[in-house]
């Protein structure tokens, strides 16, 4: 129950933490969360072994204890936002970021988060899969009023599960949601883990519609996006994944755009041990290599980190690839090298692509000859240690070393390959060997023939 005196009192924090956070770059916003540990004094007694969550290209929300609450302060916002170096937009999210802070807390924790407006318009906020009275889910005109613009609301309930949560408006959601309003809510269990995890890690999945040239997200697009991120940010941009040799790494991914998406992971066969409603028993984990993230779901994955640099990305094509990759003519066979000449003559840096396949256009973009639009990113982009990696969007790296020190999140660069452990050219000659080609079927009634299996240079019959 609020009094008058702990509400204004507490107002006074609030404002006081959204000056410390609302204003902030990301990386000074990470700091102060860091100087107030998300995990700290949570109501139970004692220390615990959970490990705090490391959020791609995000930050946690500190919070304050006022009488054993937990007291946070969210504040919905336009923020202007960058994707990837080249392209920025007005987006909406809260303090000061898209997707907004990650909330950390304990199971049986009370919390307090007061939700300042400063759009022009209404909002609220549905704490995505928690338990809680029915006035505190958030739903405007249903379970609260709105909050106008200029308004704050307190929320307040105790925390009685567990796993990896989501927040979000259920007010205009179509269009606060599609530039950008999103948080993750992280509640760790009151015991400890049944298998200890080393990093814990976490983002969410979204679509964007910034057409070329603009600076705003369309919120009336349903289908054609043109721009897939994790946490608001596209490849190149995406941070890593980090982790040592061995040690065992979570990653929680939660799903807030209008499309599933076939989440995979290269290297390892990682287990599917939790989603909305917590860490789930032993007997219902299941191996994977591939997990499709519904619309409005989250899932945690967890592997054993084992070296090298291994991709995760979305297994969707489009969705690893810039704006320009949608509802362009099929150029491939064509020979335009006639018409790119005609028509940089009236459109100076024209190019055209695509004859032998896309991938000339990562190359175009690495050499710094493809700039398209105004505020548009490439179709690809990134490059690796061996050219052009030729993915753009939903995609990132999981970095493993043997020699990275606990704790450590640095970038520890590319991985250095052992020779007799990398993939090698053994010949320039498209008729390189004799390979086995499918013959045409033969003619009903012909005899059927015996294909032989080729001998490999430097291979023993029956190899």
């Amino acid at each position: 129950m609020f009094t008058r005196r702990k509400l204004l009192a507490a107002m006074g924090m609030g404002s006081a933490a959204a000056m410390a956070t609302g204003g902030l770059t990301r990386r000074e916003g990470a700091r102060a969360a860091e100087t107030m540990d998300p995990m700290a004094a949570h109501g139970h007694g004692g220390t615990h072994s959970h490990v705090p969550v490391r959020t791609l290209n995000g930050w946690t929300l500190p919070h304050r204890m006022i009488d054993g609450v937990k007291e946070f302060h969210l504040v919905a916002e336009e923020v202007d936002h960058e994707f990837a170096p080249g392209s920025k937009a007005k987006c909406w999210g809260y303090n000061g970021s898209t997707p907004g802070p990650t909330i950390e807390a304990v199971e049986g924790d009370r919390v307090r988060i007061y939700v300042t407006n400063r759009l022009g318009e209404h909002t609220s906020v549905h704490w995505h899969g928690l338990y809680l009275p029915s006035g505190m889910d958030g739903v405007g005109g249903l379970s609260q009023p709105h909050i106008k613009p200029g308004e704050t609301y307190a929320y307040e309930f105790t925390l009685r599960q567990h796993g990896s949560h989501m927040y979000h408006p259920h007010a205009d959601e179509m269009t606060q949601m599609a530039l950008g309003m999103m948080g993750l809510f992280i509640i760790h269990p009151r015991s400890a883990e049944p298998e200890r995890i080393d990093r814990d890690y976490a983002f969410l999945l979204h679509n964007w519609a910034l057409h070329p040239g603009t600076y705003r997200p369309d919120p009336a697009v349903m289908q054609e996006f043109d721009l897939w991120t994790f946490n608001g940010k596209t490849f190149p941009a995406i941070d890593s994944i980090v982790a040592r040799t061995g040690e065992r790494v979570r990653i929680r991914i939660g799903n807030l755009s209008m499309w599933n998406h076939p989440i995979h992971l290269h290297g390892v066969q990682f287990r599917v041990t939790g989603g909305d409603g917590g860490r789930w028993p032993r007997s219902s984990w299941r191996t994977e290599v591939t997990e499709i993230i519904g619309v409005g779901q989250m899932r945690d994955i967890e592997f054993v980190a084992i070296p090298g640099d291994w991709a995760l990305h979305c297994h969707m094509s489009h969705h690893t690839m810039g704006p320009m990759g949608h509802q362009l003519p099929n150029p491939i066979g064509v020979d335009q090298s006639g018409v790119e000449k005609e028509i940089r003559s009236i459109l100076p840096g024209y190019m055209a692509m695509g004859k032998d396949g896309m991938a000339e256009h990562g190359e175009h973009v690495a050499m710094g000859m493809l700039s398209g639009p105004e505020n548009t990113l490439p179709m690809m982009s990134g490059k690796g240690p061996f050219g052009p990696i030729e993915m753009g969007g939903m995609f990132t790296v999981v970095k493993v070393r043997d020699d990275l020190a606990p704790g450590d999140y640095g970038d520890p660069g590319w991985y250095r390959h052992p020779k007799s452990k990398l993939a090698q050219r053994v010949s320039g000659d498209p008729n390189f060997g004799s390979p086995a080609r499918r013959r045409p079927a033969p003619a009903s009634g012909a005899p059927v023939e015996h294909t032989e299996m080729p001998d490999m240079p430097g291979m023993k019959h029956g190899e």
